[in-house]
C-alpha cells in the first residue's frame, strides 16, 4: 500500500457555486455553537466458550459467575444469554432480578442463527490444496442448521468477488463450491518469488564461499541485503493486500443476524515476513520498515471485535507446505557448511510462522485455529465449536480515540477454562467512514445510500509514468444538515479519495475537512463545487469519491473508473 501513498497528492483548487462558500481547513476543529459530535452507543459482545479442563463444555452457568474487565476495570454484566446446542436457554429467575437483559433479537427456546462468512484466499494458494478443504467444506454443509446461512467470498489479490451471498441453501452452496473450484489461483506465483529469493540467498553464498569469505558470524546479521529487502518488502505487500481484503469482506457483511463467525482459508500468511524468509539464517535481523506481526494482522482482529464476528482461520497447505520446504539447504554445496539440522529446522520455523498468523487472529477474537490435518475438518469443528457458549454484552465507556482496550473475562469458580475476543478498537465513527470507503474498492459497493455526482477531466502526463486527473465533485447542499452560528449557516464535512490501480496497489486515503458556509439557508437544489486534482501512477485506476456529512452521519459516494487510453503515448 505504500507504493502508491508515496505517488498520491492531492492538489486542492476551490471553485464557487452560487452564495455557499466552501472553505479547506487543515483540520476539522469545531466551529462555535455547533454540535459536530452525533452520540452513539454501542455494545461490545462477548461470546465466551467455557470448558472443563478436558475439553468438555459447561453449562448452567448465570451472569453472576462472570467477571468482565476492561483495562483491569470490572464492568457491568448488561446482557447475558446461555447458548446450549444452538438454542437460547430460558432466563434465570436470579438475572432477571438483578436487571440483565437477555441479548436482543433472542428467544428463550428458540434456536439461535449463525451466520458463516466464508473467505477464501487464491493469493497465495495452490489449486490441490485449496480444492482439498473446499471439498471438504462441501461435505459438511449439511450441518447448517434450518436458520443458519452462509456466504461465500474469494480474492485473487487484486479484487474480492462474491460468490454466494447470504444462503441457507445446500444445494445452491453446494454448486458455489463447486464453481469456486475452477478459479484460478495464484500460490504458484509466490512459489516462483521464493525459489527466486532462495536462489539469489544460494547465488551470494556460493560466491562467498568460493572466495573464502563465507563466515558462521553472518548467521547472526542484524539487518537486510538489498535483495532481501526486495522481497520482503513484496512478500508483506501481499499479506497486507489479504489482510485488507479480509476486512474488507467483514465490513462488507457488518449486520447479519445471530452469530457471527468467519471461516478464514489462508494459503500461507506469514506473522513474520522478515523471519519466514531469513529464518534460520539471520535469526537476529531486526526489521521496523515493514508491519510485522501484530501490526500486519491487527487490522483484521480489530474488524472482528469490532463487529463482533469470531475468526476460525484455516491452513490451507497444511503440512504439505511446499513454500517452507523451499529452503536453502537444497544445495548440498551451502548445506555441507550449515549446522546440522538447519533444512529441516528452516522447514519447521518457516511452517510455524504461517501457524502463528492464524493463531492470532483466533485468539484475538475467541476462535480457533484449524491447521494441519485439521483443516479438512475446519466446518465441523466451527459448528462444534459455535453450538454451546454464553453469550455477554456490556456497554463501554467510548471515547471514539481509535484506541485499542484488553477484555479479561474470567470465572468466579475455579478450575474452568475461557476463551473469548482479546479485546475492542474504540473506534472514532472518522475511522469507520475511511474503512467503509477503503471497503468499496474491493467490493465496489458504494459506503453511502446517496449518489454523489463526480466528473474526471482528460489525464495528463506529469513526470515520469505518473499522469494527473482533474476531479469535479458536485455536492448537494440539500443533502447535508447546515447548523446554525452567530454569522449564519455552516456545514462541516469531510472529502476521502480512496483509489487503486489494476495490479491491486492502493494508497493511505486522504480526508480533506471542507467547511461550507451561507449567511441564510441554501435554496433547494443548491450545490457546492469542489475541484482537485490525482496524481497517480500512469495505469488504469478505480476511485471511490465519498463526502461525509460530520453532524448526520450521512455519506455521499460515487465509484468511477480512470483510464489511461487518452493519453499521449
Amino acid at each position: 500500500m505504500s507504493c502508491l501513498a508515496r505517488s498520491l497528492s492531492t492538489f486542492l483548487a476551490l471553485l464557487l457555486t452560487g452564495a455557499p462558500t466552501v472553505l479547506a481547513q487543515s483540520s476539522p476543529s469545531p466551529l462555535p455553537g455547533v454540535f459536530t459530535e452525533v452520540m452513539d452507543v454501542r455494545v461490545v459482545n462477548l461470546e465466551v466458550v467455557v470448558t472443563d479442563k478436558d475439553g468438555v463444555p459447561v453449562r448452567g452457568l448465570g451472569a453472576d459467575d462472570f467477571v468482565i474487565r476492561v483495562d483491569g476495570e470490572e464492568v457491568p454484566v448488561d446482557y447475558f444469554t446461555e447458548v446450549r446446542g444452538g438454542v437460547a436457554a430460558e432466563v434465570p429467575p436470579s438475572q432477571e432480578a438483578a436487571g440483565i437483559a437477555e441479548i436482543p433479537a433472542v428467544v428463550p427456546g428458540k434456536p439461535v442463527s449463525t451466520s458463516y462468512l466464508v473467505f477464501i484466499d487464491e493469493l497465495f494458494s495452490l489449486p490441490p490444496d485449496r480444492d482439498a478443504v473446499l471439498e471438504a467444506l462441501e461435505a459438511e454443509l449439511p450441518r447448517l442448521g434450518p436458520e443458519d446461512r452462509m456466504a461465500i467470498v474469494a480474492f485473487n489479490g487484486r479484487d474480492l468477488d462474491m460468490l454466494s451471498t447470504w444462503s441457507n441453501s445446500v444445494p445452491a452452496l453446494t454448486r458455489v463450491l463447486k464453481k469456486a473450484r475452477q478459479r484460478p489461483t495464484y500460490g504458484i506465483q509466490r512459489m516462483s518469488e521464493q525459489r527466486q529469493y532462495n536462489f539469489d540467498r544460494l547465488l551470494d553464498a556460493s560466491t562467498r564461499l568460493r572466495a573464502g569469505e563465507f563466515d558462521p558470524v553472518r548467521f547472526y546479521r542484524y539487518d537486510l541485503t538489498p535483495s532481501e529487502r526486495y522481497f520482503v518488502d513484496k512478500l508483506t505487500d501481499h499479506v497486507q493486500r489479504s489482510v485488507a481484503a479480509a476486512t474488507a469482506t467483514l465490513r462488507s457483511f457488518a449486520q447479519p443476524p445471530g452469530r457471527k463467525v468467519m471461516l478464514l482459508y489462508s494459503g500461507g500468511w506469514p506473522y513474520l515476513p522478515v523471519a519466514f524468509l531469513t529464518s534460520p539464517f539471520s535469526w537476529l535481523i531486526l526489521e521496523a520498515q515493514t508491519p510485522q506481526g501484530s501490526e500486519l494482522f491487527r487490522p483484521l482482529s480489530d474488524a472482528a471485535n469490532l463487529l463482533g464476528y469470531t475468526l476460525y482461520p484455516v491452513d490451507v497447505p497444511g503440512f504439505a507446505d511446499r513454500l517452507a520446504r523451499t529452503t536453502l539447504s537444497n544445495s548440498a554445496e551451502f548445506a555441507s557448511q550449515t549446522p546440522a539440522g538447519v533444512g529441516a529446522e528452516s522447514a519447521f520455523l518457516r511452517r510455524q510462522e504461517l501457524h502463528y498468523s492464524l493463531r492470532f487472529l483466533a485468539e484475538e477474537t475467541g476462535g480457533e485455529a484449524f491447521v494441519d490435518a485439521r483443516r479438512l475438518a475446519a466446518f465441523e469443528g466451527t459448528v462444534s465449536d459455535t453450538r454451546s457458549y454464553y453469550w455477554l454484552g456490556f456497554t463501554p465507556t467510548r471515547g471514539w480515540d481509535n484506541q485499542r482496550h484488553d477484555i479479561d473475562v474470567q470465572l468466579r469458580t475455579p478450575g474452568l477454562r475461557v476463551r473469548t475476543r482479546a479485546g475492542f478498537l474504540d473506534s472514532s465513527r472518522e475511522h469507520d467512514v475511511t474503512m467503509a470507503v477503503e471497503s468499496t474498492l474491493l467490493f465496489g459497493s458504494p459506503p453511502g445510500h446517496e449518489a454523489l455526482q463526480v466528473a474526471l477531466g482528460k489525464p495528463r502526463k506529469a513526470g515520469r509514468k505518473k499522469m494527473e486527473v482533474p476531479l469535479d465533485v458536485v455536492i448537494p447542499l440539500d443533502s447535508v444538515i447546515f447548523l446554525p452560528v452567530e454569522d449564519g449557516q455552516v456545514a462541516e464535512l469531510e472529502l476521502r479519495v480512496a483509489v487503486r490501480d489494476d495490479e491491486g496497489r492502493s494508497a493511505e486515503i486522504p480526508v480533506v475537512p471542507l467547511v461550507i458556509r451561507t449567511d441564510v439557508p441554501p435554496e433547494a437544489g443548491a450545490i457546492s463545487r469542489y475541484e482537485t486534482s490525482l496524481r497517480l501512477r500512469r495505469r488504469p485506476h478505480r476511485a471511490v469519491v465519498a463526502v461525509y456529512d460530520r453532524a448526520s452521519g450521512r455519506i455521499l459516494s460515487s465509484t468511477t473508473e480512470i483510464s489511461t487510453e487518452t493519453l499521449p503515448k
